[in-house]
């Protein structure tokens, strides 16, 4: 069962995942997070990526789908690898082996065969509506290609995403239409939660969300915490962990305090940022205070009005005292980030990401700071290929032949930030 954050609606999985997001446009919560027993936890150790998805999602459904089905799901969205790797005293968790090289690959596609599930029998066409600073709109796009029942919108910043992340975004056509807005991600986000509410729109389409703000994208992240966990557990490495996120929107972070609500043994959380700073701000002053959107190397982060920081909230009862004592934040600029890359890869011939650099940089900062010994892991959330032109300009040749996109460009829509325009494009498709 789920509550809205704002009026109390409660709702099964399935409607939260259909409907996106309440009528209010405040954000959907599990009523109950069930903790795992000693037992279950234990067991992580021999199990398979599958069989830990089931077993971290199934009090999360309930019996909104059958076993079976959810067995399918899983398959597509966690089958690939998960490496945590050395990195000097530090581990990498890769995140980035999957279908479109991001971590969004495991929410986007849990979410497009939930939907495609849940809608097998509605005659009636869906409308997935996305906000994206680069990857969330490839794995969106990837995820959700070909199903016949469902028209994607991807919105994404002109001018701020990767070459590469464009490309998978523009490239795939048929029922994926990309739309460049002249403005910020915050601005695309904020575009995505007016056309969620707005009368006419929804009362024509079926219109729902793909980014983190659905359950349905945000709770299966959840499941890579776990798989980590196995892979500690196997190398004797689960003591007194910490663990530094990447972040931007604060749904990969704030899956990660679920996971430790349902028993994984983190004593840390770490919220790495680049000076797009909201959250680093709010944890020195406890005011939270966006302001405009800088662009920087670390673009998924380039945001300053974090969507699911109300569910961080939330999980800590609003309680400052208590969200402090678990979770730290740190803001980095690109020069720092640029110089962490280099010295990694001269260092161990390990290729950091910026937002693995920026996590990175994060879980040295909190180690500078504790005498205690800590586990120390930070997530790689996206393979540094796509981010090719700025790690060129820090190492020489560091990827040998380029991956190739489908260069097969449409023509995107562009557009100025206008709700109205907008309106107008998407009552069309």
């Amino acid at each position: 069962m789920y509550y809205s954050l704002k009026n109390n609606l409660k709702l099964n999985f399935r409607n939260a995942v259909t409907q996106g997001i309440s009528k209010d446009g405040s954000l959907f919560f599990p009523k109950k997070i069930t903790k795992l027993d000693k037992r279950a936890l234990e067991s992580v150790k021999s199990l398979s990526n599958i069989e830990i998805g089931l077993l971290v999602m199934k009090d999360f459904i309930g019996d909104e789908i059958k076993n079976s089905d959810l067995i399918k799901i899983l398959e597509k969205s966690i089958s690939f690898n998960f490496n945590l790797v050395p990195v000097g005293n530090f581990y990498s968790f890769e995140l980035f082996h999957g279908p479109t090289l991001a971590f969004k690959d495991v929410g986007a596609n849990f979410l497009a065969n939930s939907l495609n599930l849940f809608n097998s029998h509605d005659k009636k066409k869906s409308t997935i509506i996305v906000a994206t600073s680069g990857d969330t709109g490839a794995a969106v796009a990837k995820s959700f290609f070909r199903m016949h029942k469902f028209n994607v919108v991807i919105l994404y910043p002109k001018n701020k995403i990767t070459k590469f992340q464009e490309e998978q975004i523009t490239s795939l056509g048929e029922n994926i239409y990309p739309i460049e807005i002249d403005g910020s991600f915050d601005d695309c986000q904020s575009l995505v939660k007016k056309l969620l509410i707005d009368y006419d729109v929804v009362k024509k389409l079926n219109i729902n969300s793909a980014n983190s703000i659905n359950i349905g994208r945000w709770l299966p992240q959840i499941i890579y915490y776990f798989i980590m966990y196995r892979e500690l557990l196997n190398n004797k490495l689960n003591k007194k962990l910490a663990i530094s996120v990447p972040s931007g929107n604060f749904g990969n972070i704030c899956a990660g305090i679920v996971a430790n609500k349902m028993g994984l043994p983190v004593e840390k959380y770490i919220a790495s940022t680049n000076i797009n700073d909201t959250i680093p701000r709010y944890l020195v002053n406890q005011v939270y205070k966006p302001y405009k959107t800088k662009r920087t190397i670390s673009n998924a982060m380039d945001v300053n009005d974090p969507s699911n920081f109300p569910r961080i909230l939330k999980l800590f009862e609003n309680n400052f005292k208590d969200l402090k004592n678990k979770f730290v934040s740190y803001s980095f600029n690109d020069k720092e980030t640029t110089d962490e890359i280099l010295l990694n890869y001269n260092s161990f011939n390990y290729i950091l990401d910026p937002h693995g650099s920026v996590g990175l940089l994060g879980l040295k900062k909190f180690f500078d700071s504790e005498k205690k010994k800590y586990t120390g892991v930070f997530l790689e959330t996206a393979h540094p290929i796509k981010f090719e032109e700025n790690i060129k300009s820090i190492i020489n040749n560091p990827f040998g032949k380029s991956l190739k996109t489908n260069k097969r460009k449409l023509n995107t829509i562009s557009i100025i930030n206008n709700f109205k325009i907008l309106k107008e494009i998407i009552l069309e498709i």
